[in-house]
């Protein structure tokens, strides 16, 4: 299992947000490419960076610092938020970026994501689906930056698309998001158990390397977290196992997959 860090921008700065909420937004004193520089002398080869305005907004206030990070870094980048125009995913894609992250438009417009999914092919893109659990427990899909409830559950979304389309897919539970409450496992095992084929990543609640080693043990292919890599609770040497070595360089011709 690969451990993905995760910068999240809102406004130009680094901050993290509770349960994905806005309101409960923690701003870090560290500027993004500084971030990213200290998880790649970790050992980090990917990098997630989720674009909060355009998540919630659709507002692109941080195309330039992502566009940065691209060329600028020693990692891939994953990006995400407010992705919902193929113009928007071959821009980002030319800038640099090694994959996009499609998540409203996932949920809302599956049709339209299938025919992405065949114009860039199924390894520059990653579906993803923020859950909250309904009554009976089932996880159901929120979108607009986690401030909009849909009526789809997580088994729906997924099933608007084809099997053989789709590779990666992210999946984060927003009542465990930022809290260091520690990762659902149960609904990753769900979620490998009902869809083996795709690379699933983990996101939400992961405060320790132990989180990592249960999720890795669950089978999920990365996990990506926010508050701990942030906050320096994992040592590097307990995050070396999850990073893959040295000369797997984003200058190689080709992007393994996590």
């Amino acid at each position: 299992m690969l451990v993905i860090p995760s910068i999240d921008l809102r406004g130009g700065r680094c901050v993290r947000l509770r349960e994905g909420d806005f309101a409960t937004q923690t701003s870090y004193d560290i500027e993004p490419g500084a971030l990213a520089r200290r998880y790649h002398s970790l050992g980090a080869r990917w990098l997630h960076v989720v674009d909060l305005d355009g998540a919630k907004d659709g507002l692109a206030v941080n195309t330039p610092i992502i566009i940065g990070l691209a060329r600028d870094s020693s990692m891939r980048l994953q990006v995400g938020g407010g992705v919902r125009s193929p113009s928007v995913i071959e821009a980002l894609l030319s800038a640099g970026v090694s994959r996009v992250v499609i998540g409203t438009a996932a949920a809302e417009c599956a049709d339209e994501v299938a025919v992405w999914l065949q114009e860039f092919g199924a390894e520059r893109i990653c579906l993803a689906f923020d859950v909250r659990l309904g009554p009976a427990g089932e996880p159901r899909v929120r979108t607009e930056g986690w401030t909009r409830n849909s009526a789809l559950s997580l088994v729906q979304a997924i099933d608007a698309f084809p099997r053989e389309a789709v590779k990666h897919v992210l999946c984060t539970d927003i009542e465990r998001d930022g809290t260091l409450r520690g990762p659902n496992i149960r609904l990753y095992r769900e979620c490998l158990a009902q869809f083996p084929g795709f690379m699933w990543q983990a996101s939400g609640g992961i405060r320790d390397s132990h989180d990592l080693f249960v999720l890795k043990a669950a089978g999920v292919a990365a996990a990506v977290t926010g508050t701990a890599m942030l906050e320096e609770r994992i040592s590097p040497t307990e995050l070396q196992p999850f990073f893959w070595p040295a000369e797997s360089s984003p200058a190689s011709t080709s992007a393994p997959a996590p």
